[in-house]
């Protein structure tokens, strides 16, 4: 027993090595007073003052937060009354057929995904930019934010809300007071997963971006064609700084919302 405690241990410090070292060397060479990643000369913070002194990535940088913050709330939304609306039918066809098609564009390979919003924003002459990334971020993310909410709603007790209604709850109040209050948790994985979709995405996107509109998935992969500079990995770092944030804000949330649940739970009990 002991012996497999240790190789498992092993394995999983192997494992965060690899997803962690590149990210790890990315950040340390943003601090490199040279050019390149070949040698580390010294220390320099020179290139995060090169990275704020470049508009254009600046303003790059804060078009994609924005994309990523209106998509993931507005799919966020959309995605809950989707899930609460298939979770009430009664219909089992009907309920399964919906969760297919929910699924097919996180099965389906995102270039086609891409040609296709491509092809559908050219046929009713959307312009590529801003909208056209917006409505294709969107799109994508509602079906993550369904399978998020869904199992969470799918934990919901039924009796919670025949108590409440025999208490003269009206529909409104159980939605407000019940339903939703014990599906947060999924609420917020679904946004959080919906941001970090939106963030990530580069295949989507390339097909729907237009000349003067792009996103830093898409502007680092035209920079990395003709050679990455220093400047990109200290944007990687902050990045990834922000990410630890969203990761511990994330944390922090679901631990304040699970003791207030737990109160409500021990206020009911008394």
């Amino acid at each position: 027993m002991t012996k497999r405690i240790h190789w498992s241990n092993l394995y999983l410090i192997l494992v965060f090595i690899v997803l962690y070292a590149p990210i790890i060397f990315l950040v340390v060479y943003s601090f490199n007073s040279g050019t390149t990643m070949d040698h580390f000369n010294g220390f320099t913070l020179s290139h995060y003052g090169e990275l704020f002194a470049d508009t254009r990535l600046i303003a790059i940088v804060l078009q994609t937060l924005l994309i990523a913050l209106l998509s993931a709330l507005i799919s966020t939304i959309i995605g809950t009354l989707g899930t609460l609306w298939i979770q009430q039918t009664s219909r089992p066809f009907f309920k399964n057929t919906l969760l297919s098609l929910n699924n097919i564009l996180i099965v389906s390979p995102d270039v086609i995904i891409g040609a296709s919003f491509l092809i559908f924003f050219t046929t009713l002459s959307i312009p590529l930019g801003f909208t056209s990334v917006l409505l294709s971020h969107i799109a994508f993310s509602i079906p993550i934010v369904v399978l998020m909410v869904l199992p969470r709603l799918k934990e919901l007790n039924s009796s919670m809300l025949d108590a409440a209604a025999d208490l003269g709850a009206n529909q409104a109040q159980i939605l407000r007071e019940v339903i939703i209050p014990f599906i947060t948790p999924g609420i917020f994985s679904g946004f959080f997963m919906a941001l970090t979709y939106s963030l990530d995405d580069f295949a989507v996107t390339f097909f729907v971006t237009g000349n003067g509109f792009t996103t830093l998935s898409v502007e680092i992969y035209s920079r990395a064609r003709q050679g990455i500079s220093l400047e990109i990995n200290a944007l990687s770092g902050l990045l990834f700084v922000l990410t630890l944030g969203l990761i511990l804000g994330y944390y922090f949330v679901s631990q304040s919302h699970q003791r207030r649940m737990l109160k409500r739970k021990r206020g009911v009990a008394k």
